[in-house]
């Protein structure tokens, strides 16, 4: 007896099928065999965790438009100073707001001679990085493997004048479930969790050194708590969740990964085909007879008398030197053929190929494949700007979620020290660290400016924008990467100077006067 499929029918008899075509077979069946499981972030991700992050690293490490895609979230989100703001909340604080902006002073000041010194290199642990070289690090680690981790460490043997406070960074592939056990519903992804899915302790692996081989893991684990019991956090832990009880965070290259790998297949491929074409200029072809060349090249005695035939042909050649304005023309034996061989470099769809390919890539990297492949020649002024735009404000997203929580995070740290070893005094009446500790450590970060395509028309739209009363200086000025502040008081030590030395005030000519409107020049 054959098994009939079993079909569901609703209440008028018809066939139980999904509003959604998306949700059905598809048309013509083709999304029939495809039913992929729901699962939650951590059943998707953690089985793969590992393997992921290492084909990431892997492909990083060789392949060059990976490996670039990587350096402009580095240098878009960070740049090469990534400056302190310092906004204590005064209204939470209890002090005025002169008050406020001293201490900020005071704080800015001290937070760039201790943790941007190139020679003492207090702030690390290992004391190889700044600050910034810090922040550059967790962009590229993020985009990389998903996630930044790093312990906060406590260093007592240092000089009176050094910070105490050591941040060491932990490689993510450290963290893991003791001796490989099974993820459970409180250890997961080698992070403890409460019931309501927040972090209450890592397991590191500890290093080992294995030479030139091994992983450099070792095969004990220490679990490191979140926080102390009075709030100052012990291991660092930034990512951005997508979805509910996500413990770990995804690399940006999962998506692309096999594409990725394809591409550098396909160059490698299409670089040997070019070799194999470029190899061979030319081929003599004989007419032999098919029992000498079977005898020359197979039978008895035939490498002997192959030597012998190739002989013969070598002092014919030796003795013939015919030249026609210096260039020897081959006087070849007869029933020889010269063949000239025209180098095959045929495109056949390579370029639209790796195009296609790079812009799979730009699209998951949440880059223009403009700035991918490092090709502008394709496209125009309002193109290129408009794509510019669109990925910068993806890298100021990136730069709030993950490059500024990771720095408020060190920042947190470092400032605690300072107000418990009396090297910043808080104001008279100001609430303690502890008592406002998120109001003390209130601040913004200063990255990388905006690329310019037209100098002259952006800093034409920024003065406008200022003079409407849409932004102001200290907005104008971080979107170029600067601090306002410097700014201004580096303009008035110049003006200062040029009165010393009896040089003219410098002239604020309006923006207008500089680059009139096209209408306005075209009626002039």
């Amino acid at each position: 007896m054959m098994n009939k499929a079993v079909r569901l029918l609703d209440a008028s008899g018809m066939p139980l099928t999904s509003g959604y075509s998306g949700a059905g077979d598809g048309f013509g069946g083709q999304l029939r065999n495809w039913s992929p499981p729901p699962r939650s972030a951590d059943a998707a991700l953690l089985p793969g965790l590992a393997r992921g992050n290492a084909r990431a690293d892997d492909l990083v490490r060789n392949h060059g438009v990976a490996q670039g895609g990587v350096q402009l979230h580095v240098d878009n989100i960070v740049g090469h100073l990534f400056r302190l703001s310092a906004k204590p909340r005064w209204q939470r604080l209890g002090i005025s707001e002169d008050d406020a902006r001293s201490i900020a002073r005071d704080i800015e000041l001290l937070w760039t001679e201790l943790v941007e010194d190139p020679s003492g290199l207090w702030l690390d642990a290992e004391r190889k990085r700044t600050f910034t070289m810090f922040v550059r690090e967790a962009v590229a680690t993020h985009v990389t493997r998903g996630e930044v981790m790093a312990s906060a460490e406590w260093i007592e043997d240092r000089p009176p004048d050094a910070l105490r406070t050591g941040i060491k960074t932990v490689n993510t592939h450290r963290v893991s479930n003791p001796n490989g056990q099974q993820d459970t519903a409180d250890i997961r992804g080698g992070i403890r969790c409460d019931r309501y899915g927040a972090a209450r302790s890592y397991f590191v692996r500890n290093t080992e050194s294995t030479g030139l081989f091994g992983s450099g893991f070792g095969d004990t684990w220490i679990e490191v708590p979140r926080e102390t019991s009075w709030g100052r956090q012990q291991f660092l832990h930034v990512f951005e969740p997508t979805e509910d009880g996500q413990t770990r965070g995804a690399n940006r290259f999962l998506a692309i990964l096999e594409q990725c790998h394809m591409l550098g297949k396909l160059q490698n491929t299409k670089l040997q085909n070019a070799i194999v074409n470029a190899m061979y200029a030319a081929t003599i072809e004989t007419e032999l007879g098919g029992d000498l060349a079977l005898e020359i090249i197979g039978a008895e005695g035939g490498m002997e008398k192959l030597a012998s035939y190739m002989g013969l042909l070598a002092n014919m050649n030796e003795g013939m030197d015919v030249r026609l304005n210096g260039v020897r023309i081959p006087h070849l034996v007869p029933g020889e053929k010269l063949n000239l061989l025209t180098p095959s470099n045929a495109d056949n769809g390579f370029a639209e190929l790796e195009a296609s390919f790079l812009r799979y890539m730009a699209s998951g990297l949440g880059l223009s494949v403009e700035q991918l492949a490092r090709d502008y020649s394709k496209t125009n002024y309002s193109s290129a700007r408009a794509s510019l735009m669109e990925t910068w404000r993806y890298f100021m997203g990136r730069r709030k979620v993950i490059a500024a929580r990771y720095a408020s995070m060190i920042y947190a740290l470092v400032l605690e020290e300072l107000f418990d070893r009396r090297l910043i005094a808080p104001p008279r009446g100001a609430r303690g660290f502890y008592e406002a500790k998120a109001a003390w450590c209130n601040a913004e970060w200063i990255g990388t400016g905006r690329i310019a395509i037209d100098g002259l028309k952006e800093v034409k739209e920024a003065v406008l924008r200022i003079e409407s009363g849409l932004s102001t200086y200290e907005k104008e000025l971080a979107v170029m990467g600067e601090d306002y502040q410097e700014v201004f008081a580096q303009q008035v030590r110049e003006i200062q100077e040029r009165s010393e030395k009896g040089l003219p005030p410098p002239s604020w000519m309006r923006t207008q006067a500089l680059a009139p409107d096209e209408e306005q020049a075209e009626t002039a």
